[in-house]
């Protein structure tokens, strides 16, 4: 089962700063959908309003149609999750993967506890061994499908991805990317993404948006990258710059 994802006019201000002035789109059932821009144009923003890990923002947001706020948390975290950007920071030093997995199923009552586990793992391209493994025992990309399989484990319907690869080599990128795409496949997850790398946004989604200052200031299909079909300005600039560096490699 996938979902749409609908944001309308979300705003949030931090102090004195607004960061998001009034941000809209659409992501359909099974889609990835990307977010670009340079640093603190507020894409990770988007999409911790969107999880409700900030509440204290204006206008709607609706998973399947239905408003995040609605949702009561457990429903919500069965519904959607979140791969944060930093694999070495988002598990718990403390805890084994064992551990990291069961939890969510502990809070949320499910059953077949050991076949979940079993099954997320193998869905991450990792050993059963594995789950008797603590954080400092793996590497970056083993870290990562962890945090993947964590997220994977309440079998939501919409993953939100924080840059999920650029703490990790670039060989190790390329394997996760991959598995983030077969996953999609498989289970037709809708993905929303926020990335900084306009060629991970060309291997991974179907059309992405360019914010700028907190705006999303064009929204594009992926095709629109290889030819610079961006209407704006700074979209224009942002997609031009990111193909000279790829032909200065």
């Amino acid at each position: 089962m996938t979902a749409s994802v609908s944001i309308d006019k979300m705003g949030i201000r931090f102090g004195s700063v607004q960061v998001l002035p009034e941000v809209s789109l659409e992501v359909g059932a099974g889609e990835c959908f990307g977010l670009v821009g340079e640093s603190g144009s507020g894409k990770s923003t988007v999409l911790r309003c969107l999880s409700l890990l900030l509440d204290n923002w204006s206008g709607e947001a609706r998973i399947g149609g239905t408003s995040v706020r609605a949702l009561d948390v457990m429903t919500r975290c069965r519904t959607v999750q979140m791969v944060f950007q930093d694999p070495y920071g988002s598990l718990h030093p403390r805890h084994s993967v064992r551990s990291t997995l069961s939890q969510p199923l502990a809070i949320h009552k499910l059953d077949a506890v050991e076949d979940r586990m079993a099954q997320a793992m193998t869905d991450v391209g990792l050993p059963l061994d594995f789950l008797d493994r603590y954080p400092h025992q793996l590497s970056g990309g083993q870290r990562q499908r962890v945090a993947i399989a964590r997220a994977l484990i309440l079998e939501p319907q919409v993953l939100l991805l924080d840059e999920p690869t650029s703490a990790l080599d670039v060989s190790v990128q390329a394997e996760i990317l991959n598995l983030l795409q077969r996953l999609r496949a498989e289970k037709g997850f809708t993905y929303l993404m926020v990335s900084h790398d306009l060629a991970v946004v060309d291997h991974m989604c179907d059309r992405f948006a360019v914010m700028q200052a907190g705006n999303i200031v064009d929204i594009l299909p992926r095709d629109a990258i290889v030819g610079n079909d961006a209407r704006h300005p700074y979209a224009h600039e942002l997609i031009a710059a990111s193909l000279r560096y790829e032909r200065a490699l």
